[in-house]
């Protein structure tokens, strides 16, 4: 069985056509649950000396990050104390460890004070921290707030920092729902910008399949991409360009509000979903 898995991955990466196939995989497995005040989180990240999962959760709640061991105890609140969550929808790191939260949440696409802020968060023993940068930034060509129901393609929730800029997904809301997603490119520096259209793809399926969540990066530049049903998995990109990538579509063989994802090591990922009354709550590990 494991040798068939490999194959079919390798028949799948030498395939033009491969974004349009799905692996079937029986690998997520229940990491461990998240404490009971995470109900709603948006986003995981974890810390430069892989000891700590940081967690946000979205709007409506706290401005504080979550801090929990590998396990899954929880170990810090740090607030974050000269900002409020808007709607922060994801959490990442670059290179060296310096974390940020994207809070651009924009369900309704009319939102006008769209930003990433980083953190000065080293360690669990923190118990407040404060913004040291603020990305302020708009998407180049939205002209409307909001736009055209057949044109909500400004929501977002995931991104990725890179060599020094972000890379957002956007998650769209457009009635008629097609998959389309938009990439943009936003410096990491402090001030005010316009988001850089530098992709415009198309992922497969219905909104569970395709409404994309969240993102992460890993050392050989493979970007994943999160929705509730799959992960999807970029690679050949530029850096300006997100028009070629290759997308490999793996089926989680499992449906809930996954919100959150992150890369362990260059082959695993830990999987985040909201708690509902029946199931979710979890953290879960992926091996690719």
């Amino acid at each position: 069985m494991k040798f068939n898995y490999i194959f079919a991955l390798f028949l799948l990466s030498c395939n033009p056509k491969a974004q349009d196939s799905a692996i079937k995989s029986d690998a997520l497995k229940t990491e461990f649950s998240l404490p009971k005040k995470l109900k709603e989180v948006s986003g995981i990240a974890l810390s430069q000396d892989q000891k700590t999962i940081w967690a946000i959760e979205d709007a409506g709640n706290k401005n504080v990050v979550y801090g929990l061991d590998l396990k899954g105890n929880l170990i810090a609140d740090v607030l974050v104390e000269n900002t409020e969550n808007n709607d922060w929808e994801d959490i990442t790191k670059d290179k060296n460890g310096d974390i940020y939260i994207g809070d651009f949440g924009n369900n309704e696409n009319d939102r006008q004070n769209l930003s990433i802020i980083k953190l000065d968060l080293k360690n669990g023993s923190q118990t407040s921290t404060k913004v040291v940068q603020t990305t302020k930034f708009h998407y180049e060509g939205q002209n409307e707030f909001p736009p055209k129901k057949s044109n909500l393609l400004y929501d977002c929730e995931a991104f990725v920092e890179r060599d020094g800029s972000f890379y957002l997904f956007t998650k769209n809301r457009s009635k008629g729902f097609d998959g389309t997603f938009l990439v943009f490119q936003i410096p990491n520096k402090e001030g005010d910008f316009e988001a850089k259209l530098i992709g415009k793809l198309k992922l497969e399926g219905g909104f569970n399949d395709a409404a994309i969540t969240s993102a992460a990066i890993n050392s050989k530049d493979q970007i994943v991409l999160l929705t509730h049903k799959n992960i999807h998995v970029l690679s050949g990109f530029t850096t300006n360009d997100f028009n070629s990538a290759k997308i490999q579509k793996i089926s989680l063989d499992h449906n809930s509000q996954k919100e959150a994802v992150v890369f362990l090591d260059d082959k695993t990922l830990l999987i985040a979903d909201e708690k509902d009354k029946n199931e979710g709550g979890n953290v879960y590990r992926f091996g690719l």
